[in-house]
């Protein structure tokens, strides 16, 4: 393994049957990789395929060329593509989960004349398990080599990518509309700094009891179990894909006392944080 990449195992899986034995002739996988707890930044890198790239986990930036470098956050999709220059990875001293997949067919011609334009562009979706799930499913695909479900796996990963797209477009029309999810946004956003009500009335110009009422409305829960739902499946993608300790852990996520932080977590989780790490 290289220890430039990820301080973690990593997992790449290169298609092994040959491409004439493929029934899906306009859109295949070449490569799938998990880079999990990635530490390496590159610069003015370029790719002779197209790629996409999701991360699960962790914060970097994206560059296309001498363009603006754009933030990348949990839940974030972007493209690698021919004839253009990358600098990508997770900000100095912080990692993040990459999943990629290298793709090659006359297919995707037809997406970008249709659906995946903005080629240069981070997106954000909401992470859910459903995304894993498809992804998951995409690798064991690929890993078995049988030629029908590298065809499976490549026309999973083209709904995957819709999938992806259209939750984008929606979260970004919900986003600039609608002043509940501007606030949870908000919210996710300061995650790992203690949660200061009064400070997110006054940047939204709400009352305290508008703020609970509008957190219970849109999620179902009290404002702060829904604070610390947040928090909790933060802190559960930091134990599984970093190296901090439950203390760092917690005090990266706000909580000064990493004995309350381990007793939500059991709360939540059913395990304590440490039995989470070494047994999922």
């Amino acid at each position: 393994m290289d220890y430039t990449i990820s301080s973690k195992p990593i997992r790449i899986i290169d298609r092994s049957t040959d491409k004439s034995k493929l029934s899906v002739k306009s859109l295949a996988i070449i490569t799938v990789g998990h880079l999990p707890n990635r530490k390496l930044y590159r610069r003015k890198a370029s790719f002779k395929q197209y790629a996409i790239v999701y991360i699960a986990g962790g914060s970097g930036t994206y560059r296309v060329g001498g363009g603006e470098k754009q933030a990348v956050g949990t839940g974030s999709f972007f493209l690698f593509y021919p004839n253009a220059s990358f600098d990508y990875g997770p900000a100095r001293d912080e990692t993040w989960d990459e999943f990629y997949f290298t793709i090659e067919g006359s297919r995707i011609q037809e997406w970008l004349d249709t659906w995946l334009t903005d080629l240069g562009q981070v997106r954000q979706v909401s992470p859910d398990d459903a995304q894993q799930s498809k992804i998951d499913r995409i690798f064991a695909l690929m890993e078995s080599g049988d030629p029908g479900n590298l065809d499976r796996a490549a026309l999973l990963l083209e709904s995957f990518l819709y999938e992806l797209v259209l939750n984008s477009q929606s979260r970004l029309r919900i986003s600039s509309a609608d002043p509940v999810a501007k606030l949870l946004d908000d919210i996710s956003a300061s995650i790992n700094q203690p949660f200061d009500a009064t400070d997110v009335c006054e940047r939204h110009h709400i009352s305290l009891s508008t703020l609970r009422r509008m957190i219970h409305k849109a999620t179902g829960y009290s404002l702060h179990e829904y604070i610390h739902r947040l928090k909790i499946s933060e802190a559960k993608n930091m134990l599984l894909n970093t190296h901090q300790s439950v203390k760092e852990t917690a005090a990266s996520l706000g909580f000064k006392d990493v004995f309350y932080f381990s007793r939500l977590f059991k709360k939540y989780v059913g395990v304590s944080p440490q039995h989470f790490r070494t047994n999922v």
